[in-house]
């Protein structure tokens, strides 16, 4: 009689024998196998879909109308609808909370200690709430730093500023992948150039605390850094398009059946109204408005949209992707260049104003030149010359 853990080992030897005469995946260009070191050791993954990161939510392209579809009341003509059709892309649930921006300052502030000019050009105009007709004095002080504004949405915030955030959240999120998966240590002592940036990893211009390496299957084995090939890293953080953001604040597909929109939306939610309209909410408001002239809340009995000025980003009812206040609460940045005639020349397949193509910058021997004070890879504009040939990766 074999003993249980006997049979459990006899099984288990199977198993490898098995899986050691597995015939290995070969290209079906070639002929030769991938992952075999006698084959000089090209890598397939067995990769299925990228991973969702932090507070975003994944939305599925498709085709839309873009631009107004309304009477337009001040004939500017600067929406005219179009057909166009938008790429899957991933976008924020929510808009920048304050705590969100204070880690990066703080991030920037630590980092940067030999540059405090860095993060002094990262801080928002809190002066942007100053009225000479109001006493907004408080917002000014405490509405960015203060603990009971930190899930408010960040404001004050330039275009460049918001560019440059996403920079930044491209490399941290990076970094806690790399992190979590074994490859690096954490390394809170980061400073000057010597921080953690995607691109300066990538082609070898940063170390940091390694922990542990993939195997090297190509010629003198071993272990080697992560790749971009290996599909751990995460594709850069940016600003939505303005076909993006339109087609993610619609989210048309809760009004689609078959290919069919059978209503349109005015709003991110469906109806002519910023009223609930149906179930134990009626008459609530849908989104953070300013009904009126001196109308910003409702009634102090029980306050409207309850958001005198802005209200906290996971308020209200999200929309049919999910997403919170895509419709009133703050003004959003887009990637786009503002241009009035955009509709009567452009892409209709992720539609965009604002393309200025650049290139990694080399040195005079063709390698990637060091990186800047801040830790990053320096780039240079491609020339129309080069842009009508070919491109510069």
């Amino acid at each position: 009689m074999i003993k249980k853990n006997t049979l459990l080992l006899v099984l288990l030897g199977s198993v490898t024998l098995l899986s050691s005469c597995a015939k290995k995946e070969k290209s079906a260009t070639t002929g030769w196998n991938y992952n075999d070191k006698k084959n000089g050791g090209f890598e397939k993954l067995d990769y299925h879909e990228q991973a969702t990161g932090p507070n975003l939510v994944y939305i599925p392209g498709g085709t839309y109308q873009m631009g107004q579809f309304e009477q337009d009341v001040r004939w500017e003509a600067d929406a005219v609808p179009r057909r166009i059709t938008v790429t899957d892309f991933y976008i924020d649930q929510t808009e920048v909370a304050n705590i969100d921006y204070l880690e990066y300052l703080y991030w920037l502030g630590r980092v940067y200690q030999d540059f405090p000019e860095v993060a002094e050009k990262a801080k928002p105009d809190t002066l942007c709430w100053r009225d000479p007709l109001a006493y907004n004095e408080p917002y000014v002080k405490y509405y960015f730093r203060h603990p009971a504004f930190q899930n408010y949405p960040v404001v004050g915030v330039t275009w460049l500023q918001a560019t440059e955030y996403c920079k930044w959240r491209t490399d941290r999120v990076n970094e806690q992948i790399m992190v979590n998966q074994g490859f690096l240590k954490p390394n809170p002592s980061q400073s000057g150039d010597d921080n953690f940036n995607t691109e300066a990893y990538l082609v070898g211009q940063y170390e940091g605390l390694v922990k542990n390496q993939k195997k090297n299957l190509g010629p003198g084995g071993g272990k080697r850094k992560v790749r971009q090939e290996d599909g751990v890293l995460l594709p850069d953080y940016r600003l939505p398009t303005e076909a993006e953001w339109e087609y993610a604040a619609l989210a048309a597909q809760g009004n689609a059946k078959f290919e069919n929109i059978n209503e349109r939306k005015i709003y991110s939610w469906n109806g002519l109204s910023m009223r609930k309209i149906d179930g134990h909410y009626t008459g609530r408001m849908l989104g953070n408005y300013k009904r009126g002239r001196g109308d910003n809340e409702g009634v102090s009995e029980m306050p409207n949209d309850a958001a005198p000025i802005t209200a906290p980003v996971r308020s209200y009812w999200p929309n049919d992707f999910g997403l919170y206040n895509m419709s009133g609460n703050v003004s959003e940045w887009v990637m786009d260049v503002y241009r009035p005639l955009t509709f009567e020349d452009m892409s209709d397949m992720n539609s965009f104003r604002g393309n200025v193509f650049q290139k990694v910058k080399r040195n005079a021997d063709g390698y990637v030149d060091d990186k800047d004070s801040l830790g990053r890879i320096q780039y240079e504009n491609v020339t129309n010359e080069e842009n009508a040939g070919r491109r510069n990766f």
